[in-house]
């Protein structure tokens, strides 16, 4: 990721535009007050790990465990989120579908940009007006710290005032007038007002899901950052139902972020981070062009290899992606292979990472579903490397039907031992956080925190490349990343709470009930939706809205909820490849500077060979419960 003061491509490819410059010491105070907010965020989350690791220091060092560190973590945490959604506002790094703006005529593209930031801008209004009230309303006294709740919760409105801001000194080129993030938030007023006092008069006799989910959907075609267009939906769906309805709003979202096993998502995204810039990557392309580089296609195969390797690592396809990308695609296309078939290849590698654990989307999933995450991550490990072998063999085939030949001598004995040697000391770390969880050595979160103080022990002792610029870099991108997420997160709760009291879930399942007794005609229902799902949604946002609505029905019809977890992160991840969302797709077109539509015509033969796999995943539980079976509880 690159620096933010220039404008660069954002987690859904369009582009980030700067702040408001302005002349002379506005535009420094400006910048200043830019890095001092990140420098917030950047300190919160340095807390956060020091906090996990001191928690895991005093109860296996010291034998003495501690109760303020979790309850510590989780409101440190909630202020680096809701802060970093002005840092993430200021830089345009929202996940979003830009699919719109795309196909919109070039002059109607700046009041395309002025209508998102109008919708931002209402929401920030609403969870500012909502959340300040909330702050007043609070009495409660947090039971480990007894800190008052109202410092908790008043992240949410400072967050929305930092958002504000952040929308105010936004341009975009082209906009209508000059100062197009001012009129932004002065339409977001009027329309908070609005949709406030006279919703139920726009929207007579709608059902409040019917509200919800109709204006979210809008919001999210017409290019609005997911995360908004949720809790916008939420905010006009109770807006109509008074002034306490309000309320769930911002206290939903502050109740989904409280939560210690969320600690592992940026955890683990630092920790592949810090990976990517201590010389991790580099050791493990060595080591599997020694092994596999001879090999028909054989780069091709480096790529799934390293990919395979990789997802032990990191957790996190979107990381994965881009930094195999940057190494993988110029050294692929300097041996023939096209640029788009080499970013097809590494996106469709990259949903490894979401399989091989530690998988973020297994830790969420566990979570949502209060499944055992140990459990997960021991279920995964055979269906992760099936796909591995599938993308292997359709590299393979392709290789044969296009001509790509050898690209590497065979590596003798001695030399893939040098490049295992060279690399051991990353292949521990799955073992070491696998075996960690699964045994109740730590937690996942904790083992995140592990991870991150691991990957500084490899790239400081053993590869003896991290510097501090890379250290600073990493930190950075992680922010960004774990904020882009976890606000999802946080919107969707009130999102998803509101579906479940008007019993959707319920009537789903009274409508699937006759399918309960045929768990092969549920599963390949279930399979067909979450395939569709994944073309429009984001995979973190659809797992907090569908986890809690499927988990009842599949333990009605005698599914087991692990082998269904890791059937719904396949198919998730499967959507990460699929337009109009397609974000690995977008994220390797752009890092390997090859056209999105062309990679998304190469990546067709891969599609079908996960599709196939997914298949075997959902028929045969075997492939995922026998090494949980096996390990044991």
């Amino acid at each position: 990721m690159q620096e933010s003061d220039e404008p660069i491509s954002g987690n859904h490819g369009s582009p980030r535009f700067r702040a408001f410059p302005g002349p002379g010491k506005g535009a420094l105070l400006g910048r200043l007050f830019d890095r001092c907010l990140e420098g917030v965020c950047l300190g919160l989350l340095v807390a956060t790990v020091a906090i996990a690791l001191t928690q895991v220091f005093f109860r296996y060092g010291l034998n003495a465990s501690l109760s303020w560190p979790e309850e510590m973590a989780r409101w440190a945490f909630v202020w680096l989120v809701f802060v970093g959604m002005a840092v993430n506002t200021q830089r345009r790094s929202h996940i979003s579908i830009d699919f719109l703006s795309t196909h919109l005529p070039a002059l109607a593209r700046p009041y395309q940009g002025l209508l998102v930031r109008t919708a931002m801008a209402t929401i920030s209004i609403a969870l500012l007006v909502h959340g300040t009230d909330l702050v007043s309303r609070s009495t409660y006294v947090s039971p480990a710290l007894e800190w008052p709740f109202k410092t908790l919760y008043l992240a949410i409105p400072v967050g929305a005032a930092l958002t504000l801001l952040a929308l105010a000194r936004q341009r975009e080129p082209g906009d209508p007038v000059p100062a197009g993030g001012v009129l932004a938030c002065a339409l977001g007023a009027g329309l908070y007002f609005l949709v406030r006092y006279w919703g139920a008069d726009l929207l007579p006799g709608w059902a409040t899901s019917t509200t919800l989910v109709a204006t979210a959907v809008v919001l999210i075609v017409l290019g609005v950052p997911v995360a908004f267009a949720l809790a916008f939906g939420a905010f006009a769906a109770f807006s109509p139902q008074g002034e306490l309805l309000l309320l769930t709003v911002p206290q939903y979202m502050t109740a989904a972020l409280d939560s210690f096993i969320l600690l592992a998502i940026p955890f683990f995204i630092l920790a592949a981070g810090l990976m990517n810039v201590s010389g991790i990557t580099g050791r493990l392309v060595d080591l599997a062009t020694r092994l596999v580089g001879h090999l028909r296609g054989g780069l091709g195969q480096v790529n799934v290899l390293t990919n395979t390797m990789m997802a032990g690592l990191s957790g996190s396809s979107m990381a994965d992606a881009a930094a195999i990308a940057k190494v993988m695609v110029p050294g692929m296309e300097a041996r023939g292979y096209p640029r788009p078939f080499s970013c097809a290849l590494t996106s469709a590698a990259a949903v490894l990472a979401n399989l091989i654990p530690p998988s973020l989307g297994l830790i969420i999933y566990g979570a949502l579903a209060s499944a055992s995450v140990g459990a997960l991550f021991v279920a995964a490990i055979m269906p992760g490397l099936l796909v591995a072998v599938t993308l292997a063999v359709v590299v393979h085939v392709m290789s044969i039907r296009r001509g790509f030949g050898r690209d590497t001598e065979r590596a003798s004995g001695s030399e893939r031992l040098r490049a295992l040697w060279r690399a051991l000391p990353a292949l521990i770390l799955p073992v070491l956080i696998v075996g960690g969880v699964r045994f109740g050595v730590f937690t996942a979160t904790e083992a995140g925190a592990v991870a991150v103080l691991y990957a500084l022990v490899c790239g400081t002792a053993f590869y003896r490349q991290m510097s501090w610029a890379g250290t600073f870099r990493a930190l950075r991108e992680s922010l960004f990343d774990t904020v882009a997420v976890m606000i999802i997160i946080a919107a969707a709760s009130p999102f998803a709470w509101i579906l479940v009291t008007e019993q959707l879930p319920q009537r789903i399942a009274q409508e699937l009930g006759v399918l309960a007794t045929s768990p092969f005609l549920l599963l390949a229902m279930l399979n067909v939706f979450l395939l569709v799902v994944g073309l429009i949604m984001e995979m973190i946002a659809a797992m907090v809205i569908l986890v809690p609505i499927f988990i009842p029905i599949v333990t009605a019809a005698g599914i087991d909820p692990i082998h269904f977890g890791v059937v719904l992160v396949v198919n998730l991840v499967i959507g990460a490849l699929t337009p109009p969302l397609g974000m690995l797709v977008f994220t390797t077109a752009r890092v390997g500077e090859a056209r999105v539509v062309d990679v998304f015509k190469a990546i067709g033969p891969f599609l079908v060979g996960l599709l196939c796999v997914l298949a075997l995943i959902t028929y045969f539980p075997a492939i995922s419960l026998t090494l949980t079976r096996i390990i044991g509880p």
